[in-house]
């Protein structure tokens, strides 16, 4: 598999790229920033951009999408219970001082246990609410693209619209219950593992 993490954006967000390596298929998983940056990387590794997936629509995470669909020609998708923030996030960005172009409507919506194939590659859809109500993780080929559901050490914010410390804490168990060998590569920060957030996030010990 190819994969790829671009820290784009003033609030240093993790982009991702995962194609397949035979077929040059690929879905990018939160472009937030930088476009230019994400698209010559698609374009160095000739990789046809099949998805363009936010895990969830704060403005640090879809300031791109709509650059890489008009370049890819690719379909923007996310958890319809995050179209309402997806709609106003140039507002959200513009009140934490940030410029954000118009983004395009998305193409489609993504539910609980919904697949994503990106040639071989198969990734199921997770719906991890509490960051945000249609919070979502991409889960596949032994990864969890989690987000700003779980950080290294951490989780997400639930004081923002639509936040909810309940609904996040039930996700958090459900991610803590992956094969621990399962690879976390989250929003913002550092890869880590399930094992390790079993062990070591201090959010774990309030379960």
């Amino acid at each position: 598999m190819i994969l790829k993490r671009l820290v784009v954006g003033p609030l240093e967000e993790n982009c991702y790229i995962a194609g397949d390596e035979k077929t040059k298929q690929a879905i990018v998983i939160d472009p937030g920033d930088e476009p230019d940056r994400i698209l010559e990387e698609i374009k160095t590794n000739s990789l046809q951009v099949v998805a363009v997936i936010c895990t969830h629509a704060h403005f640090d995470h879809i300031g791109a999408a709509g650059d890489i669909k008009k370049s890819a020609g690719a379909r923007i998708l996310l958890h319809k219970s995050d179209l309402e923030i997806y709609e106003a996030a140039k507002e959200q960005a513009a009140f934490w001082g940030f410029n954000l172009d118009d983004i395009p409507p998305p193409d489609g919506f993504l539910e609980e246990g919904n697949e994503i194939k990106a040639g071989s590659l198969t990734f199921k859809v997770l719906h991890t609410p509490g960051h945000s109500p249609g919070g979502i993780c991409i889960y596949g080929e032994g990864i969890i693209f989690s987000g700003d559901t779980l950080f290294e050490g951490s989780v997400g914010r639930t004081d923002f619209t639509g936040g909810d410390t309940a609904k996040l804490k039930e996700s958090f168990r459900r991610l803590l219950n992956l094969p621990e060998d399962t690879k976390v590569l989250s929003g913002h920060g550092p890869e880590t593992t399930i094992g390790m957030e079993r062990r070591e996030n201090l959010f774990a010990e309030e379960l």
